[in-house]
């Protein structure tokens, strides 16, 4: 660990290993993605997806090492043991900063296949990542508008079906994929715009999960439903790469998804999708009582360095 006090030096620092460590593992990724590029066949994609996963999860490693040489949080981490690298796991996890990713990354890596973030078409454009992203099969999510389908009627359930359509190429190898159920990161100004019945969580959006489970509900072990809780102050991007990051706590439980959820139509049958929608938001009480007891005694929970 590098021995500097958290602040705008760290930050830059951070900044530039993490471009480095960008620049460094694209570069092998777009190798490889040329082959994919040129011979769009599963038996090619067989070969090569495992491949680019690997280059994936040794980005990941690398972002993990220049956080240890940059920062100095204490890790509380519990539940990621019994995880396994052969198998499909759907994960969830409230959302309040972009260091959440890297968090996730961080505490999961390894221990299950690599993990696709369901992501906003836009994001495609990113430079060097968006390729990165396309290469590793990240799911882009294009929503249409009400007044949009109003206008185009006959655009209504294309974008669902361009999700389903690439969340099919997960099922050649064993993959993870990351939904975020808030659709967004929390933020005092959108709690007090939904007041939702949740103190630390926006309300969860079910369609999502949902169609996550009608295309692949049948591959998944289970649900990985993750916690996450900044007990000191949430970090924003810059504060992380800074190293305010005092205390990061990360909690991991499996849990069954029932097997009624996988095979019905959310967008029609109006029962299947209450009930998802009442298993979400069960789900979603015992997280926020899980936030508000960890908070609670953030200062006596045995801590574990990540």
């Amino acid at each position: 660990m590098l021995n500097l006090p958290p602040g705008p030096l760290t930050g830059l620092i951070s900044t530039i290993l993490l471009g480095l460590n960008i620049f460094f593992w694209a570069m092998i990724l777009y190798f490889f993605t040329i082959f994919k590029i040129i011979l769009p066949f599963k038996p090619v994609r067989k070969i090569i997806d495992p491949i680019l996963h690997r280059i994936a999860e040794n980005w990941i490693t690398g972002n993990s090492g220049w956080m240890r040489l940059t920062q100095k949080a204490v890790w509380d981490v519990r539940g990621v043991e019994g995880l396994r690298h052969d198998g499909w796991y759907l994960v969830n996890s409230n959302h309040q900063s972009w260091a959440d990713i890297f968090v996730l990354q961080h505490v999961l890596n390894h221990k299950i296949p690599f993990m696709k973030i369901l992501t906003k078409q836009a994001l495609l454009y990113v430079p060097l990542m968006g390729l990165a992203w396309w290469a590793l099969d990240f799911p882009f999510l294009r929503r249409y508008s009400r007044e949009y389908l109003k206008k185009h009627p006959g655009m209504r359930g294309k974008d669902l079906e361009a999700t389903r359509k690439a969340c099919q190429k997960f099922t050649l190898t064993p993959t993870s994929v990351m939904n975020f159920l808030e659709g967004t990161r929390f933020t005092k100004e959108k709690h007090a715009k939904q007041n939702p019945p949740y103190r630390y969580l926006l309300n969860p959006k079910a369609g999502g999960f949902a169609l996550l489970l009608n295309t692949m509900g049948q591959k998944f072990r289970s649900m990985l439903n993750i916690t996450i809780v900044y007990p000191d102050v949430v970090p924003n991007f810059w504060d992380f790469l800074c190293g305010r990051m005092k205390k990061v706590i990360v909690r991991v439980e499996q849990i069954s998804i029932p097997e009624y959820f996988i095979h019905g139509d959310y967008e029609e049958d109006p029962a299947y999708r209450e009930s998802i929608q009442q298993w979400v938001h069960q789900l979603w009480i015992a997280k926020d009582d899980l936030i508000d007891q960890l908070l609670a005694g953030s200062n006596t929970i045995a801590t574990s360095n990540g």
